[in-house]
């Protein structure tokens, strides 16, 4: 009687499954924690920082140059300036200007290179977020798998007792108790497995947010399974549009394109500018007029061959950030065909199992069980029942749980939550 209200009992459960009731909302409160905790989060945007301070010091003139002299100082008495009417002290300053739109555009490509940097962090931000996200349902995964494990040991124990029972009296085989006994001992050393499992998802999970992996995570709830409401062609222009690589991608293109503008700029001359002011004390009969000096000076840009070679750097950057931005585009259309076709297969799959072949194995073990207890049936055919419904449940929740991570898959490869119905 026992093991028959332990049918019923699993039987109910499954009712509760197609009836959808078990529901939980996504892990979004982890994944904020994470975001605010991760140290990669952190590392990332301090190099993010980094970066906006190299923007701000590009482009900047250099420190203009003080000078102090003394001009025509006479050798034999270096230190009287008032011998000779030639001498005098000597003040002048130099600022090197480079030619005109360099400093703008050296301000501009150091500026792109942060603007990169600053999207490079918002795409890690989507990898932490997913990564997350799939751990939380492995341990879903894991959590079902156990929990479907402890019914059917207990189960199998049942029936353990009920064939040694019939076996005391004659009715049955001790075959039949042996082989319920090994199907037990196989079992158990799933559970240890699983919960091992358990522990290292559980100390990943607590790794990605920066807690001491020993931390203990809650059992993980149900999951309700929905249809993503827009298709390949709408999540592609909403990648287009949001995700934080392409923008990456793109503003380093930008910056080629700066650089390549300034390596043009290199076959143009830098100037210095200079004023220097003498001063002379008057000796007997010469006044000692002030005097000053104004000059420009440049560099003349023959090195030729080295300009040619930048601009060609330049240019090979610049088309090398095109193509990854064209490959990176290529990835994510492949990427979003294929998480599509896996959501409708898994989200359709487990759909399956929830309406027609969990309750189709739930009863074949009912009828089974009676068929048994009646006298009329095989104990191998009740315990290959057991086991098939065991296995089916795990393979219900193995189809929930791929839909969820498959679900944070896309999310992550188009940079935004996606519409769901």
């Amino acid at each position: 009687m026992k093991f028959y209200q332990t049918v019923l009992t699993l039987v109910a459960l499954l009712q509760i499954i197609s009836s959808g009731a078990l529901h939980a909302a996504p892990p979004d409160d982890l994944v904020q924690e994470a975001l605010s905790a991760n140290p990669e989060i952190k590392a990332s945007a301090a190099r993010w920082e980094m970066f906006a301070e190299k923007a701000r010091q590009a482009g900047t003139l250099d420190d203009p140059m003080l000078m102090f002299g003394i001009d025509s100082g006479l050798v034999r008495d270096p230190f009287n300036l008032d011998r000779d009417m030639e001498t005098s002290k000597v003040i002048g300053i130099s600022q090197m200007v480079p030619f005109f739109g360099k400093r703008a555009l050296a301000r501009e490509a150091a500026s792109l290179e942060a603007e990169a940097t600053r999207w490079e962090v918002e795409e890690r931000k989507l990898e932490l977020a997913a990564m997350v996200k799939e751990t939380w349902y492995r341990l879903y995964l894991t959590d079902r798998s156990l929990e479907v494990l402890e019914r059917s040991i207990a189960t199998v124990d049942d029936l353990v007792r009920t064939t040694e029972s019939l076996y005391g009296v004659g009715q049955g085989r001790q075959a039949d108790v042996l082989r319920a006994q090994v199907e037990r001992s196989k079992m158990e050393e799933m559970r240890l497995v699983l919960r091992q499992q358990r522990r290292s998802l559980e100390a990943g999970l607590n790794t990605l947010l920066y807690r001491p992996t020993t931390t203990s995570v809650p059992i993980v709830d149900g999951v309700e399974l929905m249809a993503v409401s827009t298709d390949a062609a709408e999540l592609e222009r909403l990648a287009e549009e949001k995700r934080p690589l392409l923008r990456a991608l793109a503003s380093r293109i930008d910056k080629a394109k700066a650089e390549r503008a300034l390596a043009d700029k290199e076959f143009y001359p830098d100037f210095t500018l200079a004023f220097e002011y003498m001063q002379k004390d008057s000796i007997e009969e010469d006044p000692g007029y002030d005097m000053y000096n104004a000059s420009v000076s440049f560099n003349l840009p023959l090195q030729r061959e080295r300009r040619h070679a930048m601009v060609a750097e330049n240019e090979a950057a610049k088309r090398m950030a095109g193509e990854e931005l064209n490959m990176t585009r290529n990835n994510i259309r492949q990427t979003i065909a294929d998480l599509l076709a896996q959501l409708e297969r898994d989200r359709k799959m487990a759909g399956l199992y929830r309406e027609g072949i969990l309750p189709q194995a739930g009863a074949t073990l009912e009828s089974a069980l009676s068929a048994y207890r009646a006298g009329k049936g095989e104990f191998m055919q009740v315990l290959d029942s057991r086991m098939a419904l065991f296995n089916v449940e795990r393979d219900y929740y193995k189809a929930v749980a791929e839909h969820q991570m498959e679900l944070a898959r896309l999310e992550a490869t188009v940079g935004v939550p996606l519409p769901i119905k």
